[in-house]
This record gives C-alpha cells, structure tokens and sequence, in this order.
C-alpha cells in the first residue's frame, strides 16, 4: 500500500483559471493584468453560468477610440434583463390583445408576456472596490446607448425605443469567485413596477 504526501498529489486548476490563463496570454491588453483577468472571469461566468452570448472584452472606446479606464464586456443575455415600466404596459395591453383574439377565434390561449433580449455593458468590479459617482460617470461617459456590434454577432436584435439612458451591468465578484450583478443606470430612470 503506498501513500501519496500532500506534495506529490497534483490538484487540476479550475476551468476559469485555464480560460484566464490562457486568453490572457493572446491578447496584449492595454490595463492592468488583474483588471483584464477579473473581465475575462466575468465573461466565462456569464458564458458558462448564465448562458450569455455573443460576449467580448473592449479595452477601447466605441465613442472616442481612447483606452478605457478599466476593460468592460459586452454580450446578449438570454432573456431581457431589465423592461421599462411604460414598455411593461404596452407589452402586458398587446398580450391581452392577443389572447381576446385567440380567445375569439376559439383557440386557448394564455397570457404571454415576452421582451426580447438586448445587448448589455458589463462593467467587472471587485467587492472591495469604492465607487463613486464620478468613476460610474467616466464609464457612462465612454460608452454608447448599446454595445457596438462584433463581427461575430450571430442575432439581429431590432433597436428597442424604450432604452433612452445608458446603462451597465455592474458584475461584482468576490474573492470566493462569486459574482453578483446589479444594473446601474446613468441618470435617473422611472421605477419599475413589480
């Protein structure tokens, strides 16, 4: 019977740290490796937890082509994150509609309720982070309405009137690798409905 010390047993890293390791030596960013890395941990957690596609890192500005403060991702998630309280109205008004004409055509027919799903910011961030209106206010300042198109973009998402403000996913992960994910708007925006 041989017994193995804690030495000789090799541990396979995580798949993320591979996927960091490995994308961080292709690409020559422009920032700080620990910010690069944290955007790259992002984008394979909403890869591979979330379901997001179409996802990349931008190290420049779409706007001014300058270097950005701090890399930001960018992807289509699989549903719609967030509706406007006045787009929620029009949504729930044409359900209706459609289910009083299937209703009348002698079909059943529910109540679906569906916003198609839009391309989003993602600023990475870690817990430990301070932010500060003016930070937030650089980004906002350095980034248009929407993500610019990526020449991999497989899905034609039609242009949504109800987006009037910027906004970002502020994808907070902390040293346990977990990751939470809040939507900050730039300006004030009508509360949502619930």
């Amino acid at each position: 019977m041989t017994t193995q010390t804690s030495t000789e047993m090799a541990v396979a890293p995580a798949q993320v740290q591979v996927f960091v390791a490995d994308s961080a030596k292709l690409s020559a960013s422009t920032h700080l490796p620990s910010l690069h890395s944290l955007a790259l941990q992002i984008l394979h957690n909403l890869q591979y937890q979330h379901y997001w596609s179409d996802l990349k890192v931008h190290t420049h500005s779409p706007l001014t082509k300058a270097p950005l403060s701090r890399p930001l991702v960018s992807g289509l998630p699989p549903q719609r994150l967030y509706v406007h309280p006045d787009e929620q109205v029009e949504l729930l008004k044409n359900a209706d509609r459609q289910r009083k004409a299937a209703q009348a055509a002698g079909e059943k027919s529910g109540l679906e309720v569906k916003a198609q799903p839009e391309y989003e910011w993602v600023l990475p961030a870690r817990l430990n982070e301070q932010w500060t209106l003016r930070s937030l206010a650089e980004v906002f300042d350095d980034i248009s309405m929407l993500p610019p198109k990526t020449s991999s973009t497989t899905q034609d998402v039609p242009a949504n009137p109800w987006r009037t403000t910027k906004r970002v996913v502020l994808a907070t992960a902390d040293t346990d690798s977990t990751v939470v994910y809040y939507i900050v708007h730039d300006g004030v925006v009508k509360p949502r409905q619930n």
